[in-house]
């Protein structure tokens, strides 16, 4: 008979054995607000200055006075939380008016919040979608996709990462097995790679085959299309998505939060039948009152965007021009490609020896042989903290043997 001392034993061996494969994740501890520069504690105690290149904080919002000030004023006026959900008690004017403001800024017609980005997609399959219907996933898609979806009784079917020709095999299938109603999910940028999707074939397709498509926009909204609206508008397709999903916490201010946006229709289901939505906190007023004024502050001006961009392309060629292997695109992740993940980790630790904050990524967040180091640029970057980062990375490389 199996008692409490074998399974914690079990985990042990399990917690080793992640240990000796080189996979162990720790976490760093940061004493400062989020921001380009940041202070950490070591092991021992001591407080360290670093540059920082890991952050989802991608126009700098994290700490921006107005932003902050926002966060005051609503905590001042509506409190601290709201100790209960959305239908009860937990709905304030302020969750009403961000609702508005996003959906406006994305192009459609509804929004509902979420206390997580994971939550909206963990609760929007399956109020929407039954074992009569087919649900289409690219093969990469974020986990929290991968987990809605198999919550959900629709028959699911998956293509290879960015293959058109492969999403139509599914389409086409989807539609001989006779499935109802289809929806074609995807990333509109994938975390690890900044591959951006097809969204004008994927529309296409979809059209073709008389599908949904829907996109989870967390690594875009805000930056990505010429206004920031996100992967939609970079694709010429603002408006003309079924569903977007998305997070506040990462170039929406940096807190937390999601949401998802769509049809009215959509959103009114999930508001009664979402689980999450239905059984989970409020969004904290705070949160609620900051994002309302990011929002502000990008409608007002594409000036963040715009620097986050021209930080993008100028490490992006300074880094190609030293002879790493980065994966190509515009998007401001820039995935330095390794390969070995015990490698990817040493890299790692000498950067943050040399004043450069970055992480190793290896299996299983990435597939194995495919660890990387990835860099996320902000708009708080100053050209001299990109000039200083390339240093660093030029030396760290040639000392591990990257470079020649």
């Amino acid at each position: 008979m199996t008692n409490t001392r074998d399974f914690y034993g079990h985990l042990s061996a399990e917690l080793q054995a992640i240990r000796d494969a080189g996979l162990y994740k720790a976490e760093r501890v940061i004493t400062s607000p989020q921001g380009a520069r940041i202070q950490t504690l070591a092991s021992d105690g001591s407080s360290h200055a670093v540059l920082n290149l890991c952050a989802n904080n991608y126009l700098g919002l994290s700490s921006h006075p107005a932003v902050i000030a926002a966060a005051h004023e609503a905590l001042r006026t509506r409190g601290y939380g709201m100790s209960s959900v959305r239908f009860i008690c937990g709905t304030q004017d302020l969750h009403k008016t961000l609702e508005t403001r996003l959906s406006r800024f994305l192009g459609t017609e509804d929004t509902l919040l979420y206390a997580a980005a994971f939550d909206a997609n963990g609760g929007l399959f399956e109020p929407l979608l039954g074992e009569q219907d087919a649900v289409i996933s690219d093969e990469l898609n974020h986990a929290s996709i991968i987990d809605g979806i198999r919550l959900c009784k629709a028959k699911r079917y998956r293509y290879k990462h960015n293959d058109m020709a492969d999403l139509e095999l599914c389409l086409r299938q989807a539609a001989s097995d006779g499935a109802r109603y289809k929806l074609v999910f995807t990333d509109g940028v994938f975390s690890m790679d900044g591959t951006v999707a097809q969204l004008g074939s994927m529309r296409s397709l979809c059209d073709q085959y008389g599908a949904l498509l829907g996109i989870d926009d967390c690594h875009a909204s805000g930056f990505m299309g010429a206004t920031g609206r996100g992967t939609h508008e970079h694709r010429g397709l603002f408006g003309k998505v079924d569903i977007i999903t998305g997070t506040l916490g990462k170039a929406l201010g940096g807190a937390s939060g999601g949401f998802t946006s769509a049809r009215r229709e959509v959103i009114e289901l999930l508001r009664q039948r979402s689980r999450p939505y239905l059984f989970s906190n409020t969004l904290a007023p705070c949160i609620v009152g900051a994002t309302i004024a990011v929002l502000d502050l990008l409608e007002g001006s594409t000036a963040l965007r715009d620097k986050l961009a021209d930080n993008t392309r100028y490490f992006r060629s300074a880094m190609t021009q030293l002879g790493f292997d980065i994966k190509p695109g515009e998007h401001p992740i820039v995935p330095i490609m390794v390969y070995d993940a015990a490698l990817a980790q040493q890299l790692a630790a000498r950067l943050l020896e040399l004043g450069i904050y970055v992480v190793g990524f290896f299996f299983p967040v990435v597939p194995k042989g495919q660890a990387r180091i990835r860099v996320q640029l902000s708009a708080a970057h100053q050209r001299e903290d990109l000039e200083r980062a390339v240093s660093a990375f030029a030396q760290a490389g040639r000392e591990l043997g990257l470079l020649v």
